[in-house]
């Protein structure tokens, strides 16, 4: 029972830790922030993690596998390949600097510019994008295995399409340079042209 509790009370820990990064960012989080948000000794976080990075690392890897098991259920169906390339599309997109949520954190920008110091967080990092390179090459391979998508190499594909929802991420969060709005508009226009399908209807000027 006593290490049942441990545990509770560790994922408990966790969770503060990402709801301080989704609030704070990873630079400016510390680990008496993280105590605050639960009311304990900084003391007993140190008893469940041996450092900052190794709590900051274990909270995102733990919002993060959330977001890959929607991606799963997302690449699993039921719909049209394309619809479910849709659904994935919006996953990896789903980024909310104003939101706390677990999801929406652990698909925070912030985790990219933290992991260029960090050798745990660049850890999660790449195993992230790794998971979801490898999903939507399953995803766009089975899409072409039914006759609903025409491209010749699904890997590249797939890689192709995640440069660019990752390069639309970087303007839409970082640059302010492209509204959401507009984000998506070519995330589709762009999967579209590599997975040989109908470019969708483009927003009039007025809305661009």
């Amino acid at each position: 029972m006593a290490r049942q509790q441990a545990e509770i009370r560790r994922e408990e820990i966790l969770r503060a830790a990402a709801t301080v990064v989704a609030r704070k960012g990873f630079a400016r989080t510390r680990v008496a922030d993280v105590a605050a948000e639960l009311g304990i000794s900084a003391g007993l976080v140190f008893y469940h993690f041996d450092s900052k990075e190794r709590l900051l690392s274990e909270a995102f890897a733990l919002a993060s596998d959330r977001d890959l098991d929607a991606m799963d259920a997302a690449i699993a169906g039921p719909g049209h390949y394309a619809d479910r390339l849709r659904n994935v599309m919006r996953l990896y997109q789903r980024i909310s600097p104003e939101s706390a949520d677990l999801e929406v954190w652990s698909s925070n920008i912030d985790a990219w510019a933290e992991g260029r110091y960090t050798d745990e967080i660049r850890e999660v990092v790449r195993r992230n994008d790794a998971r979801w390179r490898q999903g939507l090459t399953k995803l766009v391979t089975a899409g072409v295995e039914a006759g609903e998508f025409s491209c010749p190499d699904a890997e590249e594909a797939a890689l192709r399409i995640c440069v660019m929802l990752d390069g639309l991420a970087v303007a839409t969060q970082v640059r302010g340079t492209l509204s959401r709005g507009r984000a998506k508009v070519w995330a589709d226009e762009h999967a579209a042209r590599e997975l040989g399908l109908p470019v969708p209807v483009q927003l009039p000027p007025a809305q661009r």
